[in-house]
Protein backbone atom coordinates (compact mmCIF):
# COMPACT_ATOMS: atom_id res chain seq x y z
CA UNK A 1 0.00 0.00 0.00
CA UNK A 2 1.09 3.15 -0.51
CA UNK A 3 1.02 6.39 1.91
CA UNK A 4 -2.31 7.68 -0.16
CA UNK A 5 -3.74 4.65 1.93
CA UNK A 6 -2.33 6.52 5.91
CA UNK A 7 -4.90 7.28 8.03
CA UNK A 8 -2.65 7.21 11.00
CA UNK A 9 1.05 8.92 11.11
CA UNK A 10 2.55 8.25 14.89
CA UNK A 11 5.53 9.52 15.12
CA UNK A 12 8.79 9.42 17.90
CA UNK A 13 5.45 8.87 20.75
CA UNK A 14 6.73 9.21 24.11
CA UNK A 15 4.39 8.56 27.62
CA UNK A 16 5.40 8.55 31.08
CA UNK A 17 3.80 7.47 34.15
CA UNK A 18 5.39 7.74 38.00
CA UNK A 19 7.99 5.38 37.43
CA UNK A 20 7.27 3.55 34.19
CA UNK A 21 8.03 4.93 30.91
CA UNK A 22 5.06 3.71 29.22
CA UNK A 23 6.08 4.66 25.38
CA UNK A 24 9.64 5.48 24.43
CA UNK A 25 9.51 6.80 21.00
CA UNK A 26 7.43 5.05 18.91
CA UNK A 27 6.20 5.18 15.30
CA UNK A 28 3.67 3.60 14.54
CA UNK A 29 1.36 3.91 10.75
CA UNK A 30 -2.05 2.40 9.74
CA UNK A 31 -3.60 2.12 6.20
CA UNK A 32 -7.52 2.50 5.37
CA UNK A 33 -8.38 -1.38 4.32
CA UNK A 34 -6.42 -2.73 6.89
CA UNK A 35 -6.51 -4.69 9.86
CA UNK A 36 -2.75 -4.06 11.77
CA UNK A 37 -2.14 -6.30 14.67
CA UNK A 38 -0.19 -4.47 17.32
CA UNK A 39 1.61 -7.38 19.62
CA UNK A 40 3.38 -7.31 22.81
CA UNK A 41 3.51 -8.88 26.34
CA UNK A 42 1.30 -7.23 28.44
CA UNK A 43 2.89 -4.30 29.75
CA UNK A 44 4.42 -3.35 26.43
CA UNK A 45 2.88 -0.11 25.72
CA UNK A 46 0.34 -1.62 23.80
CA UNK A 47 -3.01 -0.32 24.95
CA UNK A 48 -0.82 2.97 26.04
CA UNK A 49 -0.54 3.72 22.73
CA UNK A 50 -3.77 3.29 21.32
CA UNK A 51 -5.34 5.28 24.10
CA UNK A 52 -2.97 8.15 23.35
CA UNK A 53 -3.96 8.25 19.64
CA UNK A 54 -8.08 8.00 21.23
CA UNK A 55 -7.58 10.80 23.43
CA UNK A 56 -7.63 8.88 26.69
CA UNK A 57 -4.18 9.99 27.27
CA UNK A 58 -1.72 12.76 26.07
CA UNK A 59 1.59 11.90 24.67
CA UNK A 60 4.72 13.90 26.24
CA UNK A 61 6.19 14.04 22.88
CA UNK A 62 5.81 12.98 19.33
CA UNK A 63 3.11 13.29 16.54
CA UNK A 64 0.27 12.30 15.80
CA UNK A 65 -1.47 12.74 11.95
CA UNK A 66 -5.11 11.48 11.22
CA UNK A 67 -5.80 11.48 7.89
CA UNK A 68 -2.72 13.93 6.97
CA UNK A 69 -3.81 16.25 9.01
CA UNK A 70 -1.74 17.22 12.48
CA UNK A 71 -3.91 16.54 15.66
CA UNK A 72 -3.31 17.23 19.32
CA UNK A 73 -6.69 15.39 20.74
CA UNK A 74 -7.36 16.70 24.22
CA UNK A 75 -9.96 13.70 25.07
CA UNK A 76 -11.63 10.83 23.40
CA UNK A 77 -14.84 13.09 22.00
CA UNK A 78 -12.21 14.67 20.19
CA UNK A 79 -10.90 11.43 18.51
CA UNK A 80 -14.63 10.66 17.95
CA UNK A 81 -15.11 13.67 15.89
CA UNK A 82 -12.37 12.45 13.79
CA UNK A 83 -13.83 8.98 12.86
CA UNK A 84 -11.97 7.30 15.48
CA UNK A 85 -13.22 5.05 17.48
CA UNK A 86 -12.03 2.41 20.63
CA UNK A 87 -13.31 -0.78 22.17
CA UNK A 88 -11.93 -1.36 25.43
CA UNK A 89 -11.08 -4.50 26.88
CA UNK A 90 -13.73 -4.04 29.68
CA UNK A 91 -16.57 -3.74 27.90
CA UNK A 92 -18.50 -0.46 29.37
CA UNK A 93 -22.38 -0.72 28.68
CA UNK A 94 -25.00 0.21 31.46
CA UNK A 95 -26.65 -3.12 32.32
CA UNK A 96 -30.43 -1.92 32.30
CA UNK A 97 -30.18 -0.26 29.10
CA UNK A 98 -31.25 -1.37 25.73
CA UNK A 99 -28.85 -1.91 23.20
CA UNK A 100 -30.29 1.18 20.90
CA UNK A 101 -30.02 3.23 24.29
CA UNK A 102 -26.42 2.50 25.08
CA UNK A 103 -25.34 3.00 21.54
CA UNK A 104 -26.62 6.42 21.34
CA UNK A 105 -25.62 7.23 24.90
CA UNK A 106 -23.77 10.28 24.70
CA UNK A 107 -24.86 11.67 21.30
CA UNK A 108 -25.98 15.73 21.49
CA UNK A 109 -29.67 15.90 21.07
CA UNK A 110 -32.66 18.32 20.85
CA UNK A 111 -35.58 17.86 23.01
CA UNK A 112 -37.39 14.79 22.64
CA UNK A 113 -34.91 11.26 22.14
CA UNK A 114 -36.53 9.33 18.88
CA UNK A 115 -35.21 5.96 19.45
CA UNK A 116 -36.81 3.74 16.54
CA UNK A 117 -34.94 5.26 13.87
CA UNK A 118 -31.89 5.28 15.83
CA UNK A 119 -32.98 1.22 16.39
CA UNK A 120 -33.26 0.77 12.63
CA UNK A 121 -29.79 2.37 11.60
CA UNK A 122 -28.34 -0.10 14.30
CA UNK A 123 -29.79 -2.99 13.07
CA UNK A 124 -28.99 -2.16 9.34
CA UNK A 125 -25.44 -1.64 10.61
CA UNK A 126 -25.64 -4.69 12.04
CA UNK A 127 -26.91 -6.36 9.16
CA UNK A 128 -23.74 -4.93 6.99
CA UNK A 129 -21.10 -6.08 9.11
CA UNK A 130 -22.63 -9.29 10.80
CA UNK A 131 -22.91 -7.55 14.17
CA UNK A 132 -26.24 -8.57 14.28
CA UNK A 133 -27.80 -8.07 17.91
CA UNK A 134 -31.34 -6.67 18.69
CA UNK A 135 -31.43 -3.26 18.90
CA UNK A 136 -34.56 -3.19 21.36
CA UNK A 137 -32.87 -6.11 23.77
CA UNK A 138 -31.65 -5.20 27.26
CA UNK A 139 -27.59 -5.35 27.94
CA UNK A 140 -27.70 -7.42 30.68
CA UNK A 141 -29.72 -10.08 28.25
CA UNK A 142 -26.56 -10.15 26.00
CA UNK A 143 -23.66 -12.72 26.22
CA UNK A 144 -20.42 -11.23 26.56
CA UNK A 145 -20.23 -11.78 22.58
CA UNK A 146 -23.12 -9.91 21.96
CA UNK A 147 -22.14 -7.19 24.03
CA UNK A 148 -18.71 -6.73 22.62
CA UNK A 149 -21.27 -6.03 18.93
CA UNK A 150 -22.81 -3.48 20.91
CA UNK A 151 -19.34 -1.86 21.64
CA UNK A 152 -18.02 -1.77 17.70
CA UNK A 153 -21.69 -0.71 16.72
CA UNK A 154 -21.38 2.23 18.50
CA UNK A 155 -18.06 3.24 16.53
CA UNK A 156 -19.58 2.87 13.65
CA UNK A 157 -23.01 4.66 14.48
CA UNK A 158 -20.60 7.71 15.01
CA UNK A 159 -19.40 7.08 11.26
CA UNK A 160 -15.73 5.75 12.68
CA UNK A 161 -13.38 4.94 10.00
CA UNK A 162 -10.39 3.63 12.10
CA UNK A 163 -11.72 1.07 14.97
CA UNK A 164 -9.15 0.34 17.96
CA UNK A 165 -10.03 -2.85 19.31
CA UNK A 166 -8.19 -3.87 22.51
CA UNK A 167 -8.13 -7.74 23.18
CA UNK A 168 -11.38 -8.40 21.68
CA UNK A 169 -10.89 -11.65 22.00
CA UNK A 170 -10.41 -12.49 25.39
CA UNK A 171 -14.04 -12.00 26.21
CA UNK A 172 -15.01 -14.71 23.65
CA UNK A 173 -15.38 -17.97 23.53
CA UNK A 174 -13.28 -20.18 21.08
CA UNK A 175 -16.71 -21.00 19.41
CA UNK A 176 -17.53 -17.15 19.08
CA UNK A 177 -13.91 -16.06 17.39
CA UNK A 178 -14.66 -17.43 13.62
CA UNK A 179 -18.05 -15.35 13.91
CA UNK A 180 -16.02 -12.11 15.30
CA UNK A 181 -13.20 -12.14 12.35
CA UNK A 182 -15.74 -12.87 9.72
CA UNK A 183 -17.13 -9.50 10.53
CA UNK A 184 -14.00 -7.58 11.14
CA UNK A 185 -13.19 -8.78 7.47
CA UNK A 186 -16.51 -7.16 6.26
CA UNK A 187 -14.61 -3.98 8.31
CA UNK A 188 -11.89 -4.11 6.23
CA UNK A 189 -13.59 -4.37 2.88
CA UNK A 190 -16.07 -1.09 3.66
CA UNK A 191 -12.56 0.59 4.38
CA UNK A 192 -12.62 0.58 7.69
CA UNK A 193 -8.89 0.72 8.98
CA UNK A 194 -8.71 -1.81 12.20
CA UNK A 195 -5.69 -1.55 15.13
CA UNK A 196 -6.17 -5.69 16.84
CA UNK A 197 -4.68 -5.28 20.35
CA UNK A 198 -3.56 -8.76 21.01
CA UNK A 199 -0.82 -11.02 22.49
CA UNK A 200 -2.43 -14.66 20.75
CA UNK A 201 -0.06 -15.20 17.50
CA UNK A 202 -2.56 -17.68 16.10
CA UNK A 203 -4.99 -14.67 15.42
CA UNK A 204 -2.48 -12.57 14.20
CA UNK A 205 -1.26 -14.64 11.62
CA UNK A 206 -5.25 -15.39 10.49
CA UNK A 207 -6.66 -12.47 10.59
CA UNK A 208 -3.97 -9.31 10.21
CA UNK A 209 -2.51 -7.56 7.37
CA UNK A 210 0.49 -6.21 9.32
CA UNK A 211 1.81 -6.42 12.81
CA UNK A 212 3.55 -4.47 14.83
CA UNK A 213 5.73 -5.85 17.95
CA UNK A 214 6.03 -3.56 21.28
CA UNK A 215 8.75 -4.50 23.90
CA UNK A 216 9.09 -2.71 27.10
CA UNK A 217 7.53 0.70 24.87
CA UNK A 218 9.47 0.24 21.85
CA UNK A 219 8.42 -0.16 18.58
CA UNK A 220 11.12 -3.50 17.80
CA UNK A 221 9.33 -4.70 14.55
CA UNK A 222 6.85 -3.53 11.54
CA UNK A 223 6.33 -6.11 9.29
CA UNK A 224 3.49 -7.62 6.22
CA UNK A 225 1.96 -10.67 8.54
CA UNK A 226 2.90 -12.65 5.70
CA UNK A 227 6.65 -12.59 6.14
CA UNK A 228 6.97 -14.07 9.50
CA UNK A 229 5.92 -16.88 11.48
CA UNK A 230 4.85 -17.68 14.68
CA UNK A 231 8.11 -18.74 16.61
CA UNK A 232 9.62 -15.06 14.97
CA UNK A 233 6.99 -13.44 16.57
CA UNK A 234 7.33 -14.83 19.91
CA UNK A 235 10.56 -14.48 19.51
CA UNK A 236 10.40 -10.59 18.72
CA UNK A 237 7.81 -10.04 21.82
CA UNK A 238 9.88 -11.47 24.45
CA UNK A 239 13.33 -11.22 23.35
CA UNK A 240 14.10 -14.47 24.31
CA UNK A 241 12.96 -18.31 24.12
CA UNK A 242 10.19 -19.00 25.47
CA UNK A 243 10.54 -21.41 28.47
CA UNK A 244 9.90 -24.97 28.83
CA UNK A 245 6.48 -25.78 30.38
CA UNK A 246 6.94 -27.10 33.84
CA UNK A 247 6.38 -30.99 33.63
CA UNK A 248 4.18 -32.95 35.83
CA UNK A 249 5.07 -35.58 38.49
CA UNK A 250 3.99 -38.94 39.21
CA UNK A 251 1.03 -37.66 41.72
CA UNK A 252 -1.48 -40.11 41.89
CA UNK A 253 -3.61 -40.55 44.55
CA UNK A 254 -6.81 -41.90 45.72
CA UNK A 255 -7.15 -39.01 48.12
CA UNK A 256 -10.43 -36.75 47.65
CA UNK A 257 -10.42 -33.42 48.69
CA UNK A 258 -13.61 -32.26 46.97
CA UNK A 259 -16.50 -34.04 46.33
CA UNK A 260 -19.58 -32.77 44.69
CA UNK A 261 -22.72 -34.84 45.04
CA UNK A 262 -26.19 -34.12 43.14
CA UNK A 263 -25.55 -30.76 43.01
CA UNK A 264 -28.28 -28.33 42.19
CA UNK A 265 -28.10 -24.42 41.85
CA UNK A 266 -30.26 -21.68 40.36
CA UNK A 267 -28.90 -18.59 38.12
CA UNK A 268 -29.58 -14.94 39.00
CA UNK A 269 -32.92 -15.09 37.30
CA UNK A 270 -33.72 -18.35 39.33
CA UNK A 271 -33.25 -20.76 36.57
CA UNK A 272 -31.72 -24.16 37.34
CA UNK A 273 -28.52 -23.85 36.17
CA UNK A 274 -26.70 -26.70 37.54
CA UNK A 275 -28.74 -30.00 37.45
CA UNK A 276 -27.99 -33.12 39.62
CA UNK A 277 -24.12 -32.51 39.03
CA UNK A 278 -21.66 -35.10 40.78
CA UNK A 279 -17.63 -34.77 40.54
CA UNK A 280 -14.82 -35.34 42.08
CA UNK A 281 -10.94 -34.19 42.75
CA UNK A 282 -8.21 -36.03 44.40
CA UNK A 283 -5.19 -34.40 45.91
CA UNK A 284 -2.43 -33.99 43.14
CA UNK A 285 -4.75 -33.79 40.47
CA UNK A 286 -5.49 -31.11 37.83
CA UNK A 287 -9.82 -31.94 36.61
CA UNK A 288 -10.22 -29.52 34.24
CA UNK A 289 -14.18 -28.19 33.01
CA UNK A 290 -14.66 -28.09 29.32
CA UNK A 291 -17.85 -26.75 28.16
CA UNK A 292 -18.99 -23.70 26.05
CA UNK A 293 -19.75 -20.64 27.96
CA UNK A 294 -22.83 -20.00 29.99
CA UNK A 295 -23.40 -23.61 30.77
CA UNK A 296 -23.59 -23.42 34.27
CA UNK A 297 -19.32 -22.85 35.11
CA UNK A 298 -20.03 -19.86 36.75
CA UNK A 299 -22.58 -20.77 39.43
CA UNK A 300 -21.01 -24.38 39.96
CA UNK A 301 -17.34 -22.76 40.90
CA UNK A 302 -19.81 -19.62 43.25
CA UNK A 303 -20.99 -22.60 44.53
CA UNK A 304 -18.30 -24.15 45.75
CA UNK A 305 -16.70 -21.30 47.11
CA UNK A 306 -19.54 -19.79 48.65
CA UNK A 307 -20.74 -17.23 46.79
CA UNK A 308 -23.81 -18.75 45.43
CA UNK A 309 -26.48 -20.77 47.79
CA UNK A 310 -26.98 -24.47 46.39
CA UNK A 311 -30.64 -25.92 46.25
CA UNK A 312 -29.91 -29.03 47.25
CA UNK A 313 -27.00 -31.91 46.90
CA UNK A 314 -23.58 -31.60 49.14
CA UNK A 315 -19.71 -29.97 48.45
CA UNK A 316 -17.46 -31.56 50.65
CA UNK A 317 -13.91 -30.60 51.22
CA UNK A 318 -11.84 -33.32 52.64
CA UNK A 319 -15.13 -34.83 54.09
CA UNK A 320 -16.52 -31.43 55.61
CA UNK A 321 -19.86 -29.96 53.72
CA UNK A 322 -19.67 -26.71 52.86
CA UNK A 323 -22.66 -26.39 50.83
CA UNK A 324 -23.90 -23.79 53.33
CA UNK A 325 -20.91 -22.41 55.05
CA UNK A 326 -19.59 -18.68 54.41
CA UNK A 327 -17.02 -17.56 52.30
CA UNK A 328 -14.65 -17.14 54.99
CA UNK A 329 -15.22 -20.23 56.85
CA UNK A 330 -14.08 -21.91 53.47
CA UNK A 331 -11.20 -20.15 53.05
CA UNK A 332 -9.92 -21.35 56.65
CA UNK A 333 -10.60 -25.08 55.31
CA UNK A 334 -7.83 -23.89 52.39
CA UNK A 335 -9.65 -22.95 49.49
CA UNK A 336 -7.97 -20.86 47.04
CA UNK A 337 -10.33 -19.24 44.72
CA UNK A 338 -8.83 -17.40 41.42
CA UNK A 339 -11.70 -15.99 39.86
CA UNK A 340 -12.52 -15.40 36.10
CA UNK A 341 -12.52 -11.70 36.14
CA UNK A 342 -9.58 -10.83 37.84
CA UNK A 343 -10.47 -6.52 38.10
CA UNK A 344 -13.82 -6.64 39.40
CA UNK A 345 -13.75 -9.91 41.42
CA UNK A 346 -10.32 -10.73 42.16
CA UNK A 347 -9.08 -7.98 43.83
CA UNK A 348 -10.09 -4.46 45.08
CA UNK A 349 -8.68 -1.71 42.07
CA UNK A 350 -8.15 1.15 44.55
CA UNK A 351 -6.02 -0.53 47.09
CA UNK A 352 -2.52 -0.59 46.85
CA UNK A 353 -0.68 -4.07 46.08
CA UNK A 354 0.44 -4.30 49.83
CA UNK A 355 -3.40 -4.25 50.90
CA UNK A 356 -4.92 -6.86 48.06
CA UNK A 357 -2.58 -9.34 49.38
CA UNK A 358 -3.45 -9.02 52.76
CA UNK A 359 -7.52 -9.50 52.28
CA UNK A 360 -7.67 -13.30 53.33
CA UNK A 361 -5.87 -12.88 56.62
CA UNK A 362 -6.18 -9.03 57.62
CA UNK A 363 -7.55 -10.32 60.96
CA UNK A 364 -5.03 -13.03 61.93
CA UNK A 365 -1.66 -12.92 63.22
CA UNK A 366 1.16 -11.70 62.38
CA UNK A 367 -0.49 -9.70 59.20
CA UNK A 368 -2.91 -8.32 62.44
CA UNK A 369 -1.55 -7.90 66.27
CA UNK A 370 -3.08 -9.95 68.60
CA UNK A 371 -4.35 -8.86 71.83
CA UNK A 372 -6.13 -10.93 74.92
CA UNK A 373 -8.35 -13.37 73.64
CA UNK A 374 -7.08 -13.67 70.37
CA UNK A 375 -8.50 -10.32 69.25
CA UNK A 376 -7.28 -8.20 66.73
CA UNK A 377 -6.42 -4.79 66.82
CA UNK A 378 -3.91 -2.93 64.63
CA UNK A 379 -2.57 -4.14 61.64
CA UNK A 380 1.24 -4.84 61.53
CA UNK A 381 2.59 -2.34 58.33
CA UNK A 382 5.97 -4.07 58.99
CA UNK A 383 4.74 -7.27 58.09
CA UNK A 384 2.47 -6.22 55.55
CA UNK A 385 5.35 -4.60 53.82
CA UNK A 386 7.68 -7.17 54.10
CA UNK A 387 4.73 -10.05 52.29
CA UNK A 388 4.22 -7.57 49.88
CA UNK A 389 8.03 -7.32 49.13
CA UNK A 390 8.33 -10.92 49.27
CA UNK A 391 4.97 -11.37 47.22
CA UNK A 392 6.30 -8.90 44.00
CA UNK A 393 9.89 -10.45 44.36
CA UNK A 394 8.90 -14.46 44.38
CA UNK A 395 6.23 -14.24 41.79
CA UNK A 396 7.89 -11.76 39.30
CA UNK A 397 4.73 -8.64 39.52
CA UNK A 398 6.20 -5.46 37.45
CA UNK A 399 5.29 -2.36 40.06
CA UNK A 400 6.52 0.60 41.07
CA UNK A 401 6.36 -0.82 44.81
CA UNK A 402 3.85 -2.40 47.33
CA UNK A 403 1.55 0.41 48.11
CA UNK A 404 1.00 0.86 44.30
CA UNK A 405 -2.60 0.75 43.17
CA UNK A 406 -4.37 -2.96 42.06
CA UNK A 407 -5.51 -0.23 38.85
CA UNK A 408 -2.01 0.20 37.92
CA UNK A 409 -0.93 -2.98 37.08
CA UNK A 410 -1.32 -5.14 33.26
CA UNK A 411 -3.42 -7.98 32.91
CA UNK A 412 -0.78 -10.08 33.63
CA UNK A 413 0.84 -8.64 36.40
CA UNK A 414 -2.72 -8.74 38.01
CA UNK A 415 -3.05 -12.28 37.22
CA UNK A 416 0.27 -12.42 39.57
CA UNK A 417 -1.35 -10.37 42.43
CA UNK A 418 -3.99 -12.85 42.55
CA UNK A 419 -1.68 -15.41 42.41
CA UNK A 420 0.44 -14.18 44.94
CA UNK A 421 -2.22 -13.81 47.49
CA UNK A 422 -4.36 -17.34 46.72
CA UNK A 423 -1.28 -19.60 46.53
CA UNK A 424 0.63 -18.53 49.49
CA UNK A 425 0.17 -20.61 52.30
CA UNK A 426 -0.34 -24.05 50.24
CA UNK A 427 -4.40 -24.44 49.91
CA UNK A 428 -5.16 -28.18 50.20
CA UNK A 429 -8.29 -27.01 47.12
CA UNK A 430 -7.66 -24.48 44.02
CA UNK A 431 -10.64 -23.36 42.09
CA UNK A 432 -9.07 -21.48 39.27
CA UNK A 433 -11.23 -19.75 36.37
CA UNK A 434 -9.73 -18.36 32.74
CA UNK A 435 -6.52 -18.48 34.34
CA UNK A 436 -4.61 -17.29 30.94
CA UNK A 437 -7.47 -15.39 29.67
CA UNK A 438 -5.90 -11.82 28.50
CA UNK A 439 -2.25 -13.08 29.22
CA UNK A 440 0.21 -12.84 26.32
CA UNK A 441 3.16 -16.03 25.98
CA UNK A 442 5.34 -15.40 28.42
CA UNK A 443 2.66 -14.74 31.32
CA UNK A 444 0.39 -17.50 29.85
CA UNK A 445 3.71 -20.12 30.29
CA UNK A 446 4.02 -18.57 33.80
CA UNK A 447 0.59 -19.20 34.96
CA UNK A 448 0.30 -22.50 33.64
CA UNK A 449 3.47 -23.42 35.15
CA UNK A 450 2.37 -22.48 38.75
CA UNK A 451 -0.81 -24.31 37.89
CA UNK A 452 1.35 -27.85 37.70
CA UNK A 453 3.61 -26.82 40.41
CA UNK A 454 0.72 -26.61 42.95
CA UNK A 455 -0.63 -29.98 41.44
CA UNK A 456 3.14 -31.42 41.93
CA UNK A 457 3.20 -30.56 45.44
CA UNK A 458 -0.15 -32.35 45.91
CA UNK A 459 -2.87 -30.19 46.02
CA UNK A 460 -6.16 -30.41 44.39
CA UNK A 461 -7.39 -27.95 41.19
CA UNK A 462 -10.35 -27.52 39.45
CA UNK A 463 -9.70 -25.97 36.11
CA UNK A 464 -12.50 -24.07 34.66
CA UNK A 465 -11.39 -22.77 31.05
CA UNK A 466 -12.76 -22.42 27.48
CA UNK A 467 -9.86 -22.72 25.84
CA UNK A 468 -9.84 -26.41 25.39
CA UNK A 469 -6.05 -26.42 24.38
CA UNK A 470 -5.30 -24.97 27.19
CA UNK A 471 -7.29 -27.86 29.48
CA UNK A 472 -6.22 -30.78 27.36
CA UNK A 473 -2.26 -29.18 27.94
CA UNK A 474 -2.49 -29.32 31.94
CA UNK A 475 -5.47 -31.82 33.19
CA UNK A 476 -5.23 -34.84 34.13
CA UNK A 477 -8.77 -35.54 33.74
CA UNK A 478 -11.57 -33.48 31.64
CA UNK A 479 -14.91 -33.49 32.95
CA UNK A 480 -17.42 -31.96 29.84
CA UNK A 481 -20.50 -29.52 31.26
CA UNK A 482 -23.90 -29.01 29.11
CA UNK A 483 -26.60 -27.27 30.75
CA UNK A 484 -25.47 -27.77 33.76
CA UNK A 485 -24.91 -31.60 33.62
CA UNK A 486 -21.69 -33.55 33.47
CA UNK A 487 -22.19 -35.14 29.99
CA UNK A 488 -18.45 -37.11 30.49
CA UNK A 489 -15.36 -37.40 32.12
CA UNK A 490 -12.12 -38.71 30.90
CA UNK A 491 -8.41 -38.49 29.93
CA UNK A 492 -8.05 -35.76 27.42
CA UNK A 493 -5.81 -37.45 25.56
CA UNK A 494 -7.47 -40.33 24.98
CA UNK A 495 -9.79 -38.60 22.67
CA UNK A 496 -9.81 -36.39 20.00
CA UNK A 497 -10.58 -32.21 20.50
CA UNK A 498 -13.85 -33.11 17.57
CA UNK A 499 -15.23 -35.71 20.37
CA UNK A 500 -14.93 -33.37 22.84
CA UNK A 501 -16.43 -30.35 21.52
CA UNK A 502 -19.36 -33.55 20.29
CA UNK A 503 -20.17 -33.39 24.03
CA UNK A 504 -19.41 -29.93 24.79
CA UNK A 505 -22.34 -29.27 22.28
CA UNK A 506 -24.60 -31.94 23.68
CA UNK A 507 -24.27 -34.36 21.01
CA UNK A 508 -22.49 -36.97 22.08
CA UNK A 509 -22.30 -37.91 25.72
CA UNK A 510 -20.41 -40.79 28.04
CA UNK A 511 -22.21 -42.48 30.38
CA UNK A 512 -19.15 -43.72 32.78
CA UNK A 513 -15.44 -42.19 33.14
CA UNK A 514 -13.48 -43.42 30.44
Amino acid sequence: MTNQNLVVSMRKIVKRFPGVLANDSVDFELRAGEIHGLLGENGAGKSTLMNILYGFYHADQGTIEVLGKRVDFRSPADAIRRGIGMVHQHLRLVSDMTVTENVILGLESKGFLDLPPAAKKIAALGERYGLNVDPKAQIWQLSIGEKQRVEILKCLYRDARILILDEPTSVLAPSDVRGFFEALRSLKESGIAVVLITHKLDEVMDITDQVTVLRKGRNVATKPTSEVDQKQLAQLMIGESIPPMTEKSQTSSTEVVLQVKHLRVYDDRGLESIRDLSLDVHKGEILGIAGVSGNGQRELVEAIVGLRKSVSGSILVKGTDIARKSTRDIIHLGVAYVPENRVEDGCISDFGIDENLILKDFDKSPVCNMMGDRVPTFLNEKEIRLRAKSAIDNFGIKTTGPTARARSLSGGNLQRLVLARELTGEPELIVISQPTRGLDVLATEYVRGLIIQQRNRGAALLLIDEDLTELVAVSDRLAVIYKGEIVGILEPKRFSPEDIGLMMTGVKRITQEA
